[in-house]
């Protein structure tokens, strides 16, 4: 038999040409199949219902475009043992609306940082309704596993109300804590008083810490009005972001 119908070798067979060629295109689409490590999935999920006016939206792009050019992050974001992160945004209100504006990006160096900002500034500000954490959590659960694999899998909720739209909020929480997301919060207090005859409820900073937030390290960051959300953001995402995050408090507040 002639040499030429026979080449190198595989798992100590010998392939035809033709076969050899197709086993290396199956390797090629494995391996870009193959999802890219990176230390952290960081799913951002911004509130927009109604209690959020266009200044006050227009305050939490800003803080997170500008969380994402932060000398200090970008340092951050580098010395995990691989290097990189991956990083998406949506916003979310009703039960039934999420938006996801800015599609995952890896985030390995000043120019990947600034361009994920620069997706950010452009993104298109809509109102809606009501507030539903519970579908935040759970449009946040099926976002990982698309293209990246991190060592952590980490949703940043913020919002400045309760969950009044949608299933239980202890539902989605649970089933995202059981496939092994860590749901960290951002509290933003509405100093406005209730309108006359409206029954205070359970502070916000007290109802993100019981129910919503969970999983390893989890924690809180509580921004005193939208003031605040732009130093509460930044902080915030340096240390969901951190290699080795240091034993911190489960709440942290910000002040404007």
């Amino acid at each position: 038999m002639q040499r030429r119908h026979f080449l190198a070798t595989t798992a100590g067979l010998a392939l035809p040409a033709p076969a050899l060629l197709l086993h290396r295109r199956a390797e090629a689409a494995q391996r870009l199949a193959e999802p890219d490590p990176v230390d952290v999935e960081l799913v951002l999920a911004v509130d927009v219902s109604r209690s959020v006016d266009a200044v006050e939206m227009e305050m939490q792009f800003d803080g997170y475009a500008a969380a994402f050019r932060d000398r200090t992050f970008i340092e951050a974001m580098t010395r995990g043992p691989i290097g990189s992160i991956a990083v998406t945004l949506f916003t979310w209100s009703d039960w039934n609306i999420q938006e996801h504006l800015v599609p995952w990006a890896k985030l390995d160096s000043p120019a990947a940082a600034e361009r994920f900002a620069a997706a950010i500034d452009a993104a298109p500000r809509r109102t809606h309704l009501y507030t539903s954490i519970s579908a935040a959590i759970d449009f946040a659960s099926t976002l990982f596993g698309q293209g990246y694999e991190g060592t952590r899998r980490v949703v940043d909720i913020s919002g400045d109300g309760i969950n009044n739209s949608g299933r239980e909020v202890a539902d989605a929480r649970r089933e995202a804590l059981d496939k092994g997301i860590v749901l960290n919060g951002l509290a933003v207090l509405d100093r406005t008083p209730p309108p006359p005859g409206l029954m205070p409820t359970q502070p916000l900073d007290e109802y993100f810490q019981e129910r919503v937030i969970g999983g390893p390290g989890a924690f809180l960051m509580v921004a005193d009005g939208f003031e605040s959300f732009g130093q509460a953001v930044r902080r915030k995402i340096i240390r969901e972001i951190a290699a080795a995050p240091p034993p911190g408090p489960m709440v942290e507040r910000a002040y404007g």
